[in-house]
């Protein structure tokens, strides 16, 4: 295992490096977050302690720690792949540490979740070097999964799948949206994740709010209930799937309307294929929608990337003029919004594949009675 995490660091890194001389850059400078994770196999916290893996274009790695917290970067990737560390204790400069690691630097990009702490303690320490971020170079590494983190998400995707199975026996007229969505919690940890890292449980007119989470609502007879579940896996690669239900029979209005969503969840899916741009999937399904005259209900982009984080790129949204690749990942998740009354939404995450994309959730996609 630890060969294999050394090999995986060493060359994410080799890429990264080339990446970022390609875009002229001359150094990356990566906090603890999503991107430190996935170069270097580093889970941290972000303090107002500086840790930072410093990568030249044209020189070593090396890794900035306080050295109080060095022992908890054994068997990590800056560990396995002999990355230089370099510990300091308070007091000292850190910021100072990382800008004599780059020496004659005029172009340093930083990760996008640092700190402004740290952004602005560096361009202090490297006063004629230029700032910018570096998601433009990092983004092409991530939103490309390779085999095993495929992998990861098709295993994420039956886990959820797995909650997703016991929900109509969570579901029922007199329970709360909280109660219900605490079942669902402890239901997502009992498959496999290392938390929940959301639980929507929207009914009724809270199903209308997109975003909706838990409140002390009453489910009653009759509610359609958007159930939007997920959270990461403990290597941290990430599920997130909806479904909906209806708590006892669907009216015609209903069954009307979620047909409609189905046919442009189903089309969006069935669009997803190698060079296809990222609009043209969210068309694919929002045109569907906007002849049957529903468009004005339709009111977020179609998907978006997945993988270490929730929401990554790839964005599948109008503007979005990217063609996909084999290896991106992201969900399909047209929905439909009547405010104050009730919505619907149906969500799987697909992985482009050579010839189409793949679906790592299986559940339905009818609409379940409870």
């Amino acid at each position: 295992m630890g060969s294999s995490l050394a090999d995986q660091v060493t060359a994410r890194l080799d890429r990264a490096r080339r990446l970022a001389a390609d875009a002229g850059v001359d150094a990356l400078v990566v906090t603890p977050g999503p991107d430190l994770q996935y170069l270097a196999g580093v889970v941290k916290h972000s303090h107002e302690r500086l840790s930072a893996l410093v990568l030249p274009t044209q020189d070593e790695a090396a890794f900035v720690v306080p050295r109080l917290e060095r022992p908890g970067l054994d068997g990590s990737g800056v560990d396995q792949a002999g990355i230089r560390v370099i510990d300091w204790v308070d007091g000292e400069d850190p910021h100072g540490l990382v800008a004599a690691c780059l020496d004659g630097v005029k172009r340093v990009a930083v990760a996008s979740d640092m700190p402004a702490l740290h952004v602005l303690g560096l361009r202090d320490a490297l006063p004629l070097a230029t700032q910018e971020l570096a998601t433009p170079v990092l983004r092409e590494l991530r939103m490309r999964k390779d085999p095993a983190e495929v992998d990861h998400l098709r295993r994420a995707g039956a886990a959820i799948d797995e909650v997703h199975e016991q929900v109509p026996g969570l579901l029922r007229a007199g329970r709360t949206e909280a109660e219900v969505g605490a079942d669902i919690t402890a239901a997502i940890v009992a498959a496999g994740h290392a938390e929940a890292a959301f639980v929507i449980v929207g009914s009724g007119p809270n199903g209308a709010s997109p975003h909706h989470e838990l409140s002390d609502r009453v489910i009653e007879t009759g509610d359609v209930v958007v159930v939007d579940i997920g959270g990461p896996l403990p290597e941290g690669y990430n599920s997130d799937c909806t479904r909906t239900y209806v708590v006892g029979g669907a009216t015609d209005e209903i069954v009307e309307v979620y047909a409609v969503l189905q046919r442009a969840q189903a089309a969006a899916v069935a669009a997803a294929t190698p060079g296809v741009t990222a609009e043209s999937v969210d068309e694919a399904a929002r045109a569907i929608i906007r002849d049957a005259g529903y468009g004005e209900y339709f009111v977020h982009r179609t998907g978006h990337g997945i993988g270490l984080e929730v929401h990554e790129e790839p964005y599948i949204v109008a503007g979005n003029t990217l063609a996909l690749e084999p290896g991106m990942a992201f969900s399909i998740e047209p929905g439909i919004y009547f405010p104050g009354r009730w919505g619907a939404r149906i969500e799987d995450i697909v992985v482009v594949t050579e010839d189409g994309c793949e679906a790592v959730n299986t559940r339905p996609h009818e609409l379940l009675s409870c």
